[in-house]
């Protein structure tokens, strides 16, 4: 089994990886993430998931790369992390009572001497309705979880799983930013043993 690596600043991918059982190093890859103009919500996911993966794997030889990105999906339109309070008021209320959709990409990479060695990527969709939201609300949950650096400001392992009205995927951990399912399905590809 290689070495493995996460392509990730986020605490929370690394918490459910880590929940896999598998020992593995975090790198921060460094990379644009702005969207093409032409790209779809989708399409960005899987891109930037992919780019951040070879971005460390090109670096890093002979170990298995993880890279995961996710893009909010609001009427086609992407929804980014918020930044501050204001633009994550706008969002709850933009998204108040509709579907949204969030698109999780993910890419597992290994390079060696010779070059690419193997690659796999994918995307996992989970769609979320929130139940319709009004001012107060808004400004309570807020109040109560710092939610400004997660995509349509909202902590579905927190409190932001209070403002849905229904959540349909076939993957529980995707909305969280890495499809831990697709995961192992994609790493039994890369020989790597999970129980």
């Amino acid at each position: 089994m290689s070495d493995i690596i996460l392509a990730s600043s986020s605490k929370y991918r690394a918490l459910l990886l880590s929940r896999l059982g598998l020992p593995f190093k975090t790198f921060i890859p460094n990379i644009d993430e702005t969207a093409l103009s032409d790209e779809s919500p989708v399409a960005t996911a899987e891109r930037l998931s992919l780019s951040k993966a070879l971005a460390i794997s090109q670096k890093q030889l002979n170990v298995t790369v993880i890279g995961a990105d996710q893009v909010a999906d609001l009427d086609g339109q992407p929804i980014n992390k918020p930044g501050s309070f204001e633009e994550a008021y706008s969002q709850l209320v933009r998204q108040s009572g509709k579907k949204v959709l969030f698109h999780s990409g993910l890419a597992v990479v290994l390079h060696n001497e010779k070059g690419l060695v193997n690659q796999y990527s994918c995307v996992n969709t989970t769609s979320v309705t929130f139940r319709p939201l009004d001012d107060a609300q808004i400004r309570s949950y807020l109040s109560l979880e710092d939610s400004l650096d997660c995509a349509g400001s909202f902590k579905v392992e927190g409190l932001g799983i209070s403002l849905f009205e229904s959540v349909e995927n076939n993957d529980p951990t995707s909305l969280m930013g890495l499809p831990t399912i697709d995961l192992c399905k994609i790493l039994r590809r890369f020989d790597i043993k999970i129980p």
